[in-house]
């Protein structure tokens, strides 16, 4: 059987390495479980890795290859500090077959840079030409929702291409170099002793994980055709979002977004309902949300 190309394997040895030289990795025991992760159709490589660390609640990838379903790879690697600091996500998400590639690459803030302009030049302003820079090289992906976008940062990558080998190593290099300005901003990073502030951190998280695992567009792929709904589910609440079952269980995704509700009380499977998208980018150079 022809054995798949691991398209991001790089990335995530990258990112495991890289973190190692700054911090001391050590396994979580509770994702032990997901570890060896079996597709249903013999063809596709699933792998993952989980990690924290002192300043590190979770360090965790998936990456998917597959020879058969037209060749899709997949890599979905996150970040997440833990509550002691209001450090922004480290997100790549990329979703690559023949034809096309399909990229977010994100420091998703903790807190909206908009209302917050603090957060935003604690975090954002110095990283401005990096993402000036990789903006011209991976142009706008087109439409993406507002309910999305309250989640980037003014340095996101959204971006979609024709896949080539030249375009993938342009992917690489960002990645790196989001990947180090994460690792320097824990580096930095100082704990917070205020319970009040810890507090306000780990609900914010919360409510990004339960966003994400509600609405992840990545999630369908291991439904349909990989591992099955119920897995799936699995691996989406208590692997890619491990913590939004357990870092705050009184508030629900209807909770955050009570617009989704439909009149029988189940979420709606829109990815939008305000309905408005955003066609080019919506930060100026500045970082200034302009839309």
């Amino acid at each position: 059987m022809e054995a798949p190309i691991m398209m991001f394997d790089r990335f995530v040895r990258f990112a495991v390495e890289r973190a190692k030289l700054h911090t001391s990795l050590s396994p979580v025991p509770a994702l032990d479980k997901f570890r060896n992760l079996k597709s249903k159709d013999e063809k596709t490589v699933i792998g993952t890795v989980s990690y924290q660390a002192p300043k590190i609640r979770l360090l965790r990838g998936l990456s998917i290859d597959a020879v058969g379903s037209g060749g899709i790879h997949v890599l979905d690697l996150a970040v997440f500090s833990k509550p002691e600091f209001d450090l922004p996500i480290f997100c790549a998400n990329c979703f690559t077959t023949p034809r096309i590639s399909i990229v977010v690459l994100d420091l998703n803030p903790l807190y909206n840079t908009v209302e917050q302009r603090d957060y935003k030049d604690k975090y954002y302003n110095h990283l401005l030409p990096l993402s000036q820079k990789y903006s011209k090289l991976l142009p706008w992906g087109q439409e993406i929702t507002s309910e999305s976008i309250q989640f980037f940062s003014p340095v996101v990558i959204w971006t979609k291409y024709a896949s080539n080998a030249s375009q993938h190593e342009v992917l690489y290099s960002a990645f790196v170099d989001y990947f180090e300005a994460w690792m320097k901003m824990m580096d930095e990073a100082n704990e917070e002793k205020d319970p009040a502030k810890i507090l306000r951190n780990r609900n914010a998280q919360h409510l990004y994980l339960t966003w994400r695992a509600q609405k992840d567009p990545g999630a369908q792929i291991l439904k349909k055709s990989l591992v099955g709904e119920h897995t799936a589910e699995d691996v989406v609440r208590n692997f890619l979002f491990y913590g939004v079952d357990c870092m705050r269980q009184d508030k629900t995704f209807l909770d955050y977004f009570p617009e989704y509700q439909l009149e029988d009380g189940s979420v709606s499977k829109k990815r939008s309902i305000a309905g408005k998208s955003f066609k080019t980018r919506p930060w100026d150079q500045n970082g200034n949300f302009i839309a």
